[in-house]
């Protein structure tokens, strides 16, 4: 019971932050037009508004992915991935996260989080004047994207072996235990 409540911390957090970035897409078109409108009709560039569209393009992948993930919609280039049966799936499924996705978020967690403390360190901003002033904050994705990614991982990895996926991790004329009462 107490790893079902883990499990499903995990998940709604990453629910949140995928939520929460695809607004970035939204935001990052008003400012593209926004930054085409002040250049070409007003004869007027905004570093502000071209940092703000790299900013929020950033954060949409970054803290998307791990919600990408979990809802099983993340890109396969795999063509025979459809014509396994389900148990061969799962297990493909399970390699896939456990000995890739899991040691690269955790490489990226290694290897960013002394960039993420060093922009910290100096409060990073922008080295274009009138550029935004909060690089470290941008930078900090970095680490969270690492740890929810590796996080929803180990969630996905456990609830398949337990038969617990959500409907998105079933397969085709498969149901997953969750849905038949199990858990």
């Amino acid at each position: 019971m107490a790893l079902k409540s883990i499990l499903d911390a995990i998940e709604t957090v990453n629910r949140g932050l995928g939520k929460g970035a695809s607004w970035c897409a939204l935001a990052m078109m008003l400012f593209q037009m926004a930054s085409v409108l002040f250049r070409y009709v007003f004869s007027y560039g905004l570093i502000t508004f071209q940092e703000a569209v790299i900013y929020c393009h950033a954060i949409l992948f970054l803290l998307g992915a791990a919600y990408v993930l979990q809802i099983n919609q993340h890109v396969r280039v795999d063509i025979l991935y459809n014509l396994m049966s389900a148990k061969l799936r799962r297990s493909v499924d399970l390699v896939g996260l456990l000995f890739y996705i899991l040691p690269v978020a955790c490489v990226i967690g290694w290897v960013g989080f002394p960039y993420v403390a060093r922009a910290w360190a100096t409060l990073e901003g922008s080295r274009q004047a009138g550029g935004l002033p909060a690089i470290y904050l941008l930078k900090t994705a970095i680490v969270v994207f690492a740890a929810s990614l590796a996080l929803q991982a180990l969630a996905t990895a456990i609830r398949l072996v337990q038969g617990s996926a959500n409907k998105a991790w079933s397969g085709p004329g498969e149901t997953s235990s969750s849905e038949n009462g199990q858990v």
